[in-house]
């Protein structure tokens, strides 16, 4: 019987990845992405350079939206307005991809992409990716350009669905200053 964790790996593409995250007052300041089977681990921690496998990283330039290379987890978790928004940042980018997952945001952190954009995320799914990303010299908020924290009120029995679900991730400031123009249409 296999875990359930491996269950990305059964399609081919084993890039499924851990997230853990520490929050200080509802800020991210520490962030894990650990890729079991490529032996990969980022860690950010606010204030310091981050790391994949211990080496410091850094996010690539890219001056112009039009030679980004996008990532996204799949097409299909876009609906409505966002995905109206989605298709302008994917159509004035130079190759859109899908796939990856966290595994992106790795990729990302450590300049082998431009952008990453989603949607219907969760605050478990994105606040570890904060600290690696701000670490390595990239941008990311929710389509507003908004931080990206999570204070849930005492006593909600609903955690999850009061947060930002929309999440953009670049490694140039210039794109990403594009890149929410054009989410916001």
């Amino acid at each position: 019987m296999l875990p359930a964790v491996v269950h990305t790996c059964c399609a081919g593409k084993p890039l499924f990845g851990t997230l853990i995250s520490l929050l200080y007052n509802g800020t991210p300041v520490l962030g894990i992405i650990d890729q079991p089977i490529l032996k990969e681990r980022w860690l950010g921690v606010a204030g310091m350079p981050s790391t994949l496998n211990g080496q410091p990283i850094s996010t690539r330039p890219c001056q112009d939206i039009s030679k980004a290379y996008l990532y996204a987890t799949t097409p299909h978790m876009f609906e409505g307005a966002s995905e109206a928004a989605f298709n302008r940042v994917r159509d004035a980018v130079r190759i859109p991809m899908y796939g990856c997952d966290c595994y992106a945001y790795g990729l990302l952190a450590a300049g082998h992409t431009d952008i990453v954009c989603e949607a219907d995320l969760k605050p478990y799914d994105y606040m570890a990716l904060v600290p690696i990303i701000k670490g390595a010299g990239g941008c990311i908020t929710d389509w507003a350009g908004g931080a990206l924290s999570w204070r849930p009120n005492p006593g909600d029995t609903d955690l999850v669905s009061n947060w930002p679900t929309e999440v953009l991730a670049t490694g140039d400031a210039r794109t990403h200053k594009e890149a929410l123009r054009l989410l916001q249409g």
